[in-house]
């Protein structure tokens, strides 16, 4: 058995630091001490893990004392103010947000594809979007068979991918709807109940948003292919939990839907999901708290006139190998 480790959780009130706190216990993580730590309207909250109740704390700059292993999912500006004080104290950190994913010095790790770059790390390790880990994951496999030229995707993304407050606006306004009265619209851009919309994170110069751009910018560095074309579109869908994304796929070499199951049915972080005559094939409700990601609905792209282009259907819990699981993962590999 190894040693245990001192680890934080930063953010840990929030959806994904108490998945988190929960991924650490499945998983047996070798924790000797644990360090919950979040805003000062959550201090003095109690939250369970391995059957004790541990107070959380204030996120200070000395916060970090002792620490080796900082799981922070707190936002991008709060990792970027408390970040520095945990690497100067000897944490390694592992975060969650988009603050560090595109620097230079940040390996930005998917552990099922690019585990080598860890060995990089100068005290941050960045996990990736959300999105890019789900569709990064079961493309990586086909890529190094067949070399991927382009993608394009539709993402159908969950509640739970805008926070905790975003479930319960969910539910709130889909009560109101069905009890006819008129639904409140504070966290989200749009009514979510009984609707989706196309907008997800900010709009940008290009009339792309940002998490539409990270799928471009995460997976060219992800799977170290600078050259690899994504055209994304991201939208929000009245469901709590599992985002699921539409993939068309080309590449400089013929593939066909038999040998893109092979594949898959041996690639790590997937489950081949693919039987439509038994209506079976990759949904949310399938996905939710499972950690590997769901594929299938895999089909030639018959818009073609050569065999080089694939499209399938995935859904993963966007909670867990989206964001959680894939930071114990790292802490696991480290």
């Amino acid at each position: 058995m190894s040693k245990g480790y001192n680890v934080a959780v930063v953010g840990a009130t929030g959806a994904v630091g108490i998945e988190m706190m929960e991924t650490l216990e499945k998983r047996n993580f070798p924790v000797s001490n644990l360090r919950l730590l979040a805003s000062t309207r959550s201090v003095g909250k109690s939250l369970k893990f391995r059957g004790e109740d541990i107070k959380v704390e204030e996120l200070k700059t000395d916060s970090f004392k002792g620490i080796e292993i900082g799981l922070f999912s707190a936002g991008a500006s709060r990792s970027k103010e408390f970040a520095p004080y945990a690497v100067k104290a000897g944490t390694v950190v592992i975060d969650n947000s988009s603050a560090f994913r595109m620097d230079d010095d940040v390996p930005l790790v998917v552990p099922e594809v690019n585990p080598e770059d860890i060995k990089k790390h100068k005290g941050i390790i960045a996990n990736p979007n959300c999105s890019t880990i789900i569709m990064v994951v079961p493309v990586f496999p086909l890529h190094k068979a067949k070399g991927l030229k382009r993608l394009i995707a539709s993402t159908y993304q969950a509640a739970s991918g805008a926070g905790a407050q975003a479930i319960e606006e969910l539910k709130n306004q889909s009560k109101d709807i069905l009890e006819g009265k008129k639904p409140q619209v504070n966290i989200l851009p749009q009514q979510i109940g009984f609707n989706i919309f196309p907008h997800i994170d900010v709009f940008l110069e290009n009339d792309f948003t940002k998490e539409e751009m990270k799928m471009l910018f995460e997976g060219q560095k992800i799977m170290h292919h600078p050259k690899l074309k994504v055209n994304c579109t991201c939208v929000r869908i009245p469901v709590m939990r599992a985002h699921c994304e539409s993939l068309l796929l080309e590449f400089e070499n013929e593939i066909t839907p038999e040998e893109a199951r092979k594949i898959l049915a041996k690639a790590p972080g997937v489950t081949l999901v693919d039987d439509v005559k038994n209506k079976r094939y990759p949904m949310p409700i399938d996905a939710s708290g499972k950690y590997d990601i769901l594929a299938g609905r895999i089909r030639q792209d018959i818009s073609r006139d050569d065999k080089k282009g694939l499209t399938m259907f995935i859904s993963g819990d966007q909670l867990l190998k989206g964001a959680a699981l894939n930071a114990v993962q790292i802490a696991e590999l480290l």
